[in-house]
């Protein structure tokens, strides 16, 4: 089984390829070849010496051919412009989210018009594509049958790519799968041009003795996940059979992961509780409209029914979130 990951050294990336280098199986079938995809390739040793692995290096809709020269069996697309990066340059996003998944997409279905395996693609979106607006408001509780509505560029790219994924699969050329993600936090390293970005960083860089801006109002509620939990998901769904019953993928519709539901408040109040007064006063609340105006129109209370179908649980708490950070990261963290 031939298996491919774009945008495999961001952040979910590496923890997508750790878990199936771990144990090289889907579906009970043995991985025989794993190719990582992206622009920017900072392998680590371990990675890079695999003999599992492949590395395709460059721009995804410049190295299509490389991907799909041999058969491709699951392909897992992470690669993604994220969501401030798309409302600072639309052009940007469209090229990266949309042409490329369509490109992708278009090599897929050759593939399959070629007499090869129909490839199972699993398709990270994002709770982006939700939003409200004073014409039509979100439910209280969101679930996939809840009509999105996004408010940002970055949501409405990841809805035109799952319509296209959808309508795709209806017509046979591959087996689409959709994964809504919650925000990931805590994510480690750098910050990225998310707008959702300041949920790690207000937990990230004080831990590690650095000042953090809370770009939003306290008691601003969000949808979040551990990157386990969330990596747990993307396997799930990918791997799962399509049918009727406990474990099986119904239907088309795309599964919206499970979502610890928090106000910014209860983080800030969780860091200062496992880290101290010294530490969270790192944190500095001053008001971003931009930022608000993003983050804020996103749900953050979810039906995860389809998720729990598959065996999927949110996370317990967000103090449990942060103690898997410090235990998964001891050397990002001050005096760690």
């Amino acid at each position: 089984m031939r298996v491919v990951i774009t945008g495999a050294f961001g952040f979910l990336g590496r923890r997508l390829t750790g878990a199936l280098l771990r144990t090289p199986t889907l579906r009970g079938t043995p991985i025989t070849r794993l190719v990582l995809v992206d622009r920017i390739v900072e392998p680590d040793s371990v990675v890079a010496t695999n003999p599992l692995v492949d590395i395709v290096h460059g721009d995804l809709i410049d190295r299509l051919d490389d991907v799909f020269a041999e058969p491709v069996h699951v392909l897992f697309h992470l690669a993604a412009a994220v969501s401030a990066e798309c409302e600072a340059d639309f052009d940007l996003g469209m090229h990266a989210n949309v042409d490329t998944t369509r490109a992708l997409l278009d090599a897929a279905r050759a593939q399959s018009a070629a007499g090869g395996p129909t490839p199972r693609v699993l398709f990270a979106s994002s709770l982006a594509v939700y939003g409200a607006t004073p014409e039509l408001s979100l439910p209280a509780v969101v679930s996939e049958s809840s009509l999105p509505v996004p408010r940002s560029s970055y949501g409405t790219q990841k809805l035109i790519c799952e319509q296209m994924i959808a309508d795709c699969t209806r017509r046979g050329f591959l087996d689409g799968r959709v994964a809504r993600l919650m925000t990931v936090v805590v994510r480690p390293g750098r910050p990225n041009a998310a707008a959702s970005g300041f949920l790690s960083s207000i937990i990230r860089e004080p831990l590690a003795g650095l000042p953090a801006v809370c770009p939003v109002r306290p008691d601003l509620r969000v949808a979040l996940a551990s990157p386990g939990r969330t990596v747990q998901g993307i396997l799930r769904i990918a791997e799962a059979e399509r049918g009727v019953g406990p474990g099986r993928l119904e239907g088309p519709a795309p599964v919206n992961l499970p979502a610890l539901t928090v106000s910014v408040a209860e983080m800030l109040a969780t860091l200062r509780q496992v880290a101290g007064d010294a530490v969270a006063d790192l944190v500095t609340i001053t008001p971003d409209p931009a930022v608000e105006a993003i983050v804020g129109s996103w749900p953050a209370v979810f039906d995860s029914s389809r998720a729990a179908a598959l065996g999927l649980e949110p996370d317990l708490s967000f103090p449990s979130v942060v103690q898997d950070y410090l235990a998964d990261h001891p050397d990002a963290v001050d005096g760690g």
